[in-house]
């Protein structure tokens, strides 16, 4: 069979916007449930009694059971194609919340925040995501495509974050978890289109000589790889600290919980700017500006604004400010590590290997969940881990410097080549 014949012969590619409307309006309903449970912790606490360090517990393990369950989700997408993954996830996100207010007891609560909703919300997340979309789009629009993926998480957390705290305020908190479990359910057809059946896919790569296990150690020998692994470990951190303990921070600084509600929503909104802006950099003039270079301006950037935060009087407008700030480099971190992974290996074998960045940077996550919870109740306060938040940003600021980064996508046939 001619390759013309072979071309004709594969399931024509849905429209560029539908591909992206699919995939972000996944990203924006798994991850706007995640991020806006930071909103029930003190009701958990209270509702539990197990305490905040167990409480914290539970998602910490959240952040990491979202970051374990990538890896292994792309390499069941890069096989079969993503739409199964995805269907799976988007039920259990819905699962687990749904039974998040019936726990009583801290394994109740791993199980439904850490293990259930988190896993389900890692096999719809970004490794399987962003490895759908760089399949589906061109190239050249490549960039633009995942920065809008990206953006589509932030969107979730700006609109769920406000309208769970108004139905909790109307109707109380376990109503307002259960909404969030039944509005998740609505990401179920995106699952259709983005199905990209193994044909499909493998057209989009070629068939790779190398298997997985092939292409992962040839991953992990580049040094590149393992820079950015460490470098998103940073991020992860940062953002699940955040989402966690943000409105801790804004109830122990005596402000009303809306503006723990609102800084969670500017968080969203404003990553949706960074999101789309960092997108459209990566495909600014055939990509002129280098990734790495990006991601370590991000990382500085956050370590100025936490410091400046720390130093500044708390109030209701600085609690803000510091929110859009931080929403601008919240998640505008994944649009480049996803580009350098494909840019490092191409897009093969792209859910596996940009999954076992995403667990990288979900053991930071674990980290800054739990360390939250332990650190107040020790100290009262958060301030330790906001200056071991900004050390570490100026950190990840420094290790993505030495990177190679390659001008050019690997062909698929040499990248195989490559690994055998």
């Amino acid at each position: 069979m001619s390759q013309t014949d072979a071309a004709r012969s594969l399931p024509r590619l849905p429209p560029l916007a539908l591909v992206l409307l699919a995939a972000a309006g996944t990203f924006a309903l798994t991850m706007g449930a995640r991020q806006s449970m930071g909103l029930f912790v003190g009701a958990l606490n209270t509702h539990t009694g197990l305490g905040l360090a167990a409480v914290s517990l539970a998602f910490a393990f959240g952040q990491l059971c979202w970051g374990l369950t990538q890896p292994l989700a792309g390499i069941v997408a890069d096989r079969a194609g993503p739409g199964r993954v995805l269907v799976v996830g988007v039920l259990l996100v819905a699962l687990g919340t749904w039974l998040i207010p019936r726990m009583q007891s801290t394994t109740g609560l791993v199980l439904a925040i850490g293990v259930l909703a988190a896993g389900g919300a890692g096999m719809a997340g970004p490794a399987v995501l962003m490895a759908a979309v760089t399949r589906l789009v061109d190239p050249a629009r490549r960039g633009f495509a995942t920065g809008v993926v990206n953006a589509g998480g932030s969107f979730g957390q700006f609109i769920f974050a406000p309208l769970a705290q108004a139905i909790t305020a109307a109707s109380g908190w376990m109503a307002a978890v259960q909404a969030l479990a039944f509005i998740t359910l609505l990401a179920l057809p995106a699952a259709w289109v983005l199905r990209a059946p193994p044909q499909v896919a493998a057209a989009a790569g070629r068939p790779p000589r190398e298997g997985t296990r092939a292409a992962i150690a040839r991953a992990w020998r580049d040094k590149s790889y393992r820079l950015l692994a460490a470098g998103f470990f940073v991020c992860g951190f940062h953002v699940a600290f955040l989402a966690t303990h943000l409105p801790g921070v804004v109830a122990s600084c005596g402000l009303a919980p809306e503006v723990g509600a609102w800084s969670l929503a500017l968080l969203g909104l404003f990553n949706i700017v960074g999101s789309v802006g960092i997108g459209w950099a990566m495909g600014y003039q055939g990509g002129r500006w280098r990734m790495k270079s990006m991601l370590s301006l991000i990382y500085a950037t956050r370590a100025v604004a936490v410091l400046l935060f720390v130093l500044a009087p708390k109030s209701t407008a600085v609690v803000l400010v510091f929110a859009a700030v931080m929403g601008l480099t919240f998640l505008s971190t994944v649009p480049p590590t996803a580009g350098l992974v494909a840019r490092f290996f191409g897009p093969a074998h792209m859910a596996t290997l940009f999954g076992l960045v995403m667990l990288s940077h979900q053991i930071g996550g674990f980290l800054g969940a739990w360390l939250g919870g332990q650190v107040f109740e020790a100290t009262g306060g958060y301030d330790v881990v906001w200056f071991i938040d900004i050390a570490l940003a100026v950190a990840a600021a420094l290790i993505h410097l030495p990177i190679a980064e390659p001008r050019t996508t690997p062909a698929p046939a040499a990248a195989a080549a490559a690994g055998g």
